[in-house]
């Protein structure tokens, strides 16, 4: 890893929780539901925080203190979610949970905070994040882009009544400028043809 000293950082303090803490996804559940977006359950380790790539081929981004565990933000993290916001109700889907509204925020200069899902244990033997993402997306359509989806990820997207989206990362490379697209093709898909002009 390269010392700090010689790449940018964004931030060694994080704004107050009062000013970036966003709420809770499950307190903005009803009025999530009167929105006609479609969620988008947005993870962040392998997704907008990259790892895993070899040293000597480290991808473009800026470097980000949380909690002294430095995370290297892609290049592309910013403008990618501006688009999706345009399209979609993100919800962050990410062990960060209300982390995410400190750090990220400003970070990546989004208009406001965002909805945070959280993870109490589950011992039902699936996936960590999904009984939090069914229990917020209920029956609404939804995209979830995550580094980490299982089989039972993709049986329960394939069962499920409403449209669902999985996209999966590479965690060395992120989220890529092909699936932004894929996902506001599929986002644009959904809506009625009298409100897609």
């Amino acid at each position: 890893m390269r010392c700090a000293s010689d790449e940018s950082f964004i931030g060694n303090t994080a704004p107050s929780l009062t000013d970036r803490r966003g709420r809770q996804a499950s307190e903005a559940s009803s009025m999530l539901r009167k929105n006609t977006k479609p969620l988008l359950f947005m993870d962040i380790d392998g997704v907008l925080s990259l790892f895993g790539f070899a040293s000597d081929s480290r991808p473009d981004g800026v470097w980000l203190n949380v909690d002294g565990i430095v995370h290297l933000i892609s290049a592309t993290a910013a403008e990618h979610l501006q688009r999706l916001r345009a399209a979609y109700e993100i919800v962050w889907c990410s062990g960060w949970e209300e982390k995410a509204n400190e750090h990220l925020v400003t970070a990546l200069t989004l208009a406001g905070p965002l909805p945070f899902l959280t993870f109490p244990p589950t011992d039902d033997g699936r996936h960590w994040k999904l009984a939090s993402v069914e229990a917020h997306a209920l029956d609404r359509p939804l995209a979830w882009v995550d580094d980490a989806h299982d089989d039972g990820c993709r049986a329960w997207a394939a069962a499920r009544s409403a449209p669902t989206l999985l996209v999966p990362t590479d965690p060395a490379i992120g989220l890529t400028e092909a699936q932004v697209a894929e996902l506001e093709r599929w986002a644009r898909d959904l809506r009625p043809a009298s409100s897609a002009a």
